[in-house]
């Protein structure tokens, strides 16, 4: 009866482990489907991503915050009554969360998804030197070797194997300003996520972000009347960019750890960068194989726990 009871247990912890498998990498093929309209935007729809993101940042935070407002009745402005609360959450919705946005569309627009989403995956490599620094340790051989990869893949991407750069210097740049960004969004908000449910907190930033980044670039200043096809985009962006994919990939690292969450999110560059070279006939070379090979093993290296940790 004990070895019965123990063989079920079992079970049904592997299937647990398998559903938070399952959404997280869902959760980045969202993310990787929902860049890839972004270049379709960009590139077909003569959109600007100064006029697309605060559109789409306030739909989503319209949808988050209503759905909170119904989910979590009278916890809605809980993270705006008490200082640290409000300055911590400005951080992460701001800095963190809605520029990371911002700056991960404008490489889009300024090289193609896939290069994109390869350089905000710089993060985990700035998210470990923080570590280190705060730790007051060294980083460790394996470690080492992940930035080195990082790197690597990096300027192989950037440069195809050539020393003229394929990619602009200002998509280089605010693609590892965009991975800075979603480094303060990883360390920040530690403290409030134990306070507040995840999507409450998103609601805020989108919604924040949408106010702040429409203030700076006026897009009701472009006069852009999307297409039919255009209107689907922007929806397609918000539901499956913004709403779906975040609570699907949050709900999978909540089961499944963050170290195993990372490693199946290699779905998001992965799709990223199938769909742009096979739908959007974004050039792929073998540089570009090699480089993306790199930055996963980057991701590999600092996802594995070590046994004595």
């Amino acid at each position: 009866m004990s070895t019965r009871t123990t063989h079920t247990t079992e079970q049904k912890k592997r299937k647990i482990a398998a559903l938070g498998a399952f959404l997280a990498a869902f959760g980045g093929v969202c993310w990787g489907l929902s860049g890839s309209m972004g270049q379709f935007l960009f590139t077909r729809e003569a959109m600007d991503s100064r006029w697309l993101v605060p559109i789409r940042l306030g739909l989503a935070g319209i949808i988050l915050l209503l759905y909170s407002a119904v989910r979590w009745p009278g916890k809605v402005f809980e993270p705006w009554k008490r200082h640290q609360d409000r300055l911590e959450l400005v951080i992460y919705g701001l800095l963190g969360v809605s520029f990371c946005q911002f700056l991960y569309f404008l490489t889009i627009q300024l090289s193609t998804a896939g290069v994109a989403t390869i350089l905000q995956d710089l993060a985990p490599v700035m998210i470990l030197v923080v570590s280190c620094l705060t730790g007051h340790r060294k980083p460790k051989v394996r470690e080492l070797i992940a930035i080195f990869l990082a790197l690597a893949g990096v300027t192989l991407i950037t440069t195809h194997g050539d020393l003229t750069p394929a990619v602009s210097i200002y998509a280089l740049l605010t693609g590892i300003l965009s991975a800075f960004c979603v480094t303060i969004y990883n360390v920040v908000p530690g403290r409030l996520m134990k306070q507040y449910p995840v999507l409450l907190l998103q609601g805020w930033a989108f919604l924040m972000g949408s106010i702040v980044i429409g203030l700076i670039f006026h897009p009701w200043t472009y006069h852009y009347v999307p297409s039919a096809m255009g209107l689907f985009g922007i929806a397609f962006v918000v539901l499956v960019g913004n709403v779906l994919a975040f609570p699907c990939y949050m709900l999978g690292v909540k089961i499944i750890g963050p170290e195993k969450g990372v490693l199946y999110g290699f779905a998001e560059p992965l799709t990223a960068a199938l769909i742009a070279t096979f739908l959007l006939h974004s050039p792929f070379t073998i540089w570009d194989a090699l480089g993306f090979a790199a930055v996963f093993g980057m991701l590999v290296l600092i996802s594995i726990k070590e046994k004595d940790a």
